[in-house]
């Protein structure tokens, strides 16, 4: 059985808030894509690589894969970094024009 990963999914350019950044988990593929001999797509021999599950916690997600038997490892999410930001800086006199 493949290893499953566990992560917090990044959020969308256009997405402000952090509410519904839930926890995901799918399997790492076993098998290499390679392309069709007739059309040329890259297919899988595996149907694995497309299952994705979703959890509203990490706990949860861990839960499910320790109940299943499941090899699997935790991809933390990476810290925020907050810029701050004022309106009134476009307007200041020593700001640098390009």
């Amino acid at each position: 059985m493949p290893r499953a990963r566990i992560y917090r999914p990044s959020k969308s350019a256009m997405q402000s808030g952090r509410r519904s950044a839930n926890g995901c988990s799918n399997t790492s593929r076993r098998h290499a894509r390679d392309p069709d001999p007739l059309m040329g797509w890259s297919s899988a021999r595996d149907t694995l690589n497309e299952v994705q599950l979703r959890f509203d916690s990490l706990e949860e997600a861990v839960a499910f894969a320790d109940k299943h038997g499941l090899d699997y490892t935790v991809i933390e999410p990476q810290p925020r970094t907050p810029k701050v930001k004022s309106y009134a800086d476009n307007f200041r006199y020593d700001r640098v024009c390009a």
